[in-house]
This record gives C-alpha cells, structure tokens and sequence, in this order.
C-alpha cells in the first residue's frame, strides 16, 4: 500500500510540474503562513550584523504603501479612474499596496498586518516555516520551507511597478533597488 501511495505522488508531482513553464513561481499554499515584517526584521533582521534590514524596511515606501491609499489623494485617483471604492478598498490600488488583502485569513498567524504594506513576504514568500533560526542559516532548507528568493528581481518588481499604476511615470530598476537593496553582510 505504501508504495503504491508513492506512486501515486510522484505521478501527481510531475503532472503537476508539466503545467509549469521556466519562471513560474510554485504556489505558497499548504502548511506556510504569513507572520508579518515585525517577527521577521523585528526578531532577527535589525541589527548591524544581519544588515539592518528592519530600518530599510521601514524608511522605504514599502511600509507606507497601504497608508497611501488611505489618503484623499488616493480615493480621487481611485474616483478619476472610475472606482466607486476609496482606494483602501479598490482590489486594483491593493493588489500592490498591501499583502493579503484577497487571501483567505486561514493563512496568516495572528502576528501579521495587512496595514505593513508591502512587507518582507511581499517578495520573499509566508515566513511561518523558514523563520527559524536552524533554518534560515541553510539557504536551501529556508527554500524549501517557504522562502523565496527571485532570480530576476527586476521582472518581479514591474509586476507593480508598471503602466498600470495611474501614478507610473517610469521604473529605474537599479535606483530603485539601491534604495531599498537589503543584503546580510
């Protein structure tokens, strides 16, 4: 019985894999869940030796993006583009502004919020699993408990950094990132 239930797993696994094409990120469901900037740069991610990325983080943009929605100026941008919702509750402002706003509650642990905006699992994936110590120290175990690191940081940024924002002048993609750029030393 046993080995017919592996079978049946890796037949499903590479069914699976057939309907991915080169560049498709794999679906973060299952057993991961968001646990928000805080527990991530707020436990570990602060300090000089882990590249201070809890201060990077918060002088960005990044976490003022869902603030900027609730502004006046925002609702009139939503209004002009023919919204009938402020812009805090316009699916097409919060698709880029905030994590989760379109996502089940069942995936986020009570530490998370959705008014960080755009947060460290904005772009690196739900933490719950890798945040571990044990595990964040091996990179590959970090993948393979949740953690995603993009190989073309460019083509993930334009997904909102793009003409579809009613405020898109242009995208410079390496002045952006220098201000934002988070390495461990």
């Amino acid at each position: 019985m046993k080995t017919k239930l592996s079978i049946i797993a890796v037949l499903l696994i590479g069914f699976a894999a057939l309907s991915f094409k080169p560049g498709d990120e794999v679906s973060q469901a299952g057993p991961f869940k968001y646990v928000g900037a805080n527990t991530c740069v707020g436990a570990c991610h602060k300090s000089d030796s882990q590249g201070k990325q809890l201060d990077i983080w918060q002088n960005s943009k990044h976490s003022q993006a869902y603030k900027t929605l609730q502004t006046p100026e925002a609702d009139k941008i939503a209004k002009d583009k023919g919204f009938t919702t402020p812009a805090a509750e316009t699916p097409q402002c919060l698709k880029c502004h905030v994590l989760g706003k379109e996502m089940d509650p069942s995936e986020f642990e009570s530490s998370f919020s959705k008014e960080d905006g755009v947060q460290c699992e904005s772009c690196h994936g739900p933490g719950s699993e890798y945040k571990k110590l044990a595990i964040m120290k091996d990179k590959e175990k970090a993948k393979e408990n949740g953690l995603i690191v993009h190989d073309n940081k460019e083509a993930f940024c334009t997904t909102c950094h793009n003409s579809e924002s009613p405020t898109f002048n242009a995208f410079n993609y390496d002045e952006m990132w220098a201000k934002i750029v988070h390495k461990k030393p």
